[in-house]
């Protein structure tokens, strides 16, 4: 079943309120992205009445390396995977610098149609844009 737009209206106009306090969590501030990890701080969230809204980062594009790249690329795609396991609705990534548009455009991309098929949203602040 595809979310379509009136279909998240219904959907919202029959929910109720809950008392949960959303949170941001910073990326950096994560021991690991390991399932057991994430499993327990979900759960201690959870147990908490905090709800993960929101996953920041900081990325690291200022390398014209294809290989250090895929590797900033890789461990965004493992925080969009992380945020996905924690219920969390987009992640947060900040930008500084980058050094090759042309290598971290399509890295990015690639990045936010992961975050798609998880259910997240990736928001870039940045140099680059999605």
């Amino acid at each position: 079943m595809s979310a379509t737009r009136s279909g998240i209206t219904s959907t919202v106009e029959r929910c109720r309120t809950e008392e949960s306090t959303p949170v941001c969590i910073d990326a950096d501030d994560l021991e690991t992205t390991a399932s057991e990890y994430l499993r327990d701080l979900k759960y201690e969230l959870a147990r908490e009445g905090y709800v993960p809204a929101r996953l920041s980062a900081r990325a690291n594009f200022d390398d014209d390396c294809s290989l250090s790249t895929q590797e900033e690329a890789d461990r965004v795609r493992d925080l969009v995977r992380a945020a996905s396991f924690l219920g969390v609705g987009t992640v947060e990534l900040s930008v500084d610098e980058v050094a090759c548009e042309e290598k971290v455009q399509p890295a990015l991309e690639a990045c936010a149609e992961r975050a798609r098929r998880e259910g997240v949203a990736l928001e870039v602040d940045g140099p680059v844009a999605l």
